[in-house]
């Protein structure tokens, strides 16, 4: 259900509000009654049901997405900053200063999902128009760079484990009876990896990470096997990629450096302190005198079977 927009047509005659307390030159200040917030709630109307629980309101969330890309921001430090800054709840809409957070961090990537990458084009479109004619140079400037992830460094023994642990998990929620869930295994083997880098001790670890490639295999089609047809569709792109990761070699094309983000790859940009990093590359236009960017886009790679390449 669509939530509400806090009214500001209705001062408060306890305390000052925001909008009294606010500097009106401040450069967050001035934008707040630019943008055609009505206009934006329309956009994102038909996201959200009629009935059911209030969310948040669009203009609070919008507003939140915009000021994490403005001030260089996380979904954790954003929502943190927005209690202790006036100008930030004024511009969300707010006409009192509140001390709670807005939203818990994770409704962020939530109302991504739900409006999708149309919705987050229609943002960046309503971010540039707030420019003006500085954003209409009859040149840009197109650069591209690599956006890292926030994934753990890949190894084979991680993401091994992983596809043990969400096999066992996909297990219970659908109320399918494993032989052996290799609980205890699993962390006894991930626990002998400590001596993978002495010389006396290697000789296990290697053994010990054979072992959790071969649980991890063993669970994976046990769990293929037992899962009702209905199921096996809705899991059907996940175990894909386990097959993918199981299947890969040093030498393999295409490698799944995670599982929550197959799209990422190796970049090797070489970087002394950092030598490869994993992420997908960013192409950015920005103008050319004024700096705005006026454009964005990420290469995406589709993570193919072996049969596909």
């Amino acid at each position: 259900m669509k939530g509400e927009s806090p009214r500001r047509d209705q001062p408060s005659f306890m305390i000052q509000g925001l909008k009294e307390m606010c500097n009106p030159r401040d450069p967050l200040y001035q934008p707040t009654d630019m943008i055609p917030w009505d206009q934006v709630e329309n956009w994102f109307e038909d996201e959200y049901a009629v009935d059911g629980r209030p969310a948040k309101s669009v203009r609070l969330m919008v507003s939140l997405l915009l000021l994490k890309r403005l001030y260089n921001l996380g979904d954790e430090t954003v929502v943190e900053e927005w209690v202790h800054n006036p100008y930030m709840q004024y511009f969300s809409g707010e006409t009192e200063f509140q001390w709670e957070l807005p939203c818990e961090p994770s409704d962020l990537v939530h109302f991504r999902n739900r409006i999708g990458a149309e919705g987050v084009k229609k943002i960046l479109e309503l971010s540039i128009d707030l420019h003006g004619k500085d954003a209409q140079e009859a040149q840009v400037v197109i650069d591209t760079t690599v956006q890292e992830k926030n994934i753990t460094f890949p190894t084979d023994v991680k993401l091994h484990r992983k596809i043990a642990t969400e096999c066992v998990q996909i297990a219970k929620a659908e109320g399918i009876d494993l032989r052996q869930t290799y609980t205890r295994t699993v962390k006894h083997l991930v626990y002998l990896q400590r001596g993978r880098n002495n010389i006396k001790t290697k000789k296990t670890a290697l053994k010990a990470e054979r072992r959790l490639k071969t649980i991890s295999g063993r669970l994976l089609r046990e769990l293929q096997r037992k899962l009702p047809p209905e199921s096996l569709k809705n899991y059907e792109r996940k175990l894909e990629i386990f097959e993918k990761i199981l299947g890969q070699e040093r030498d393999s094309k295409n490698k799944i450096y995670s599982i929550h983000e197959p799209h990422v790859y190796c970049v090797a940009k070489g970087k002394d302190h950092k030598k490869y990093e994993f992420g997908s590359k960013v192409s950015i236009a920005r103008t050319k005198n004024s700096g705005i960017i006026v454009g964005a886009r990420g290469s995406d790679r589709r993570v193919c079977t072996d049969e596909e390449g």
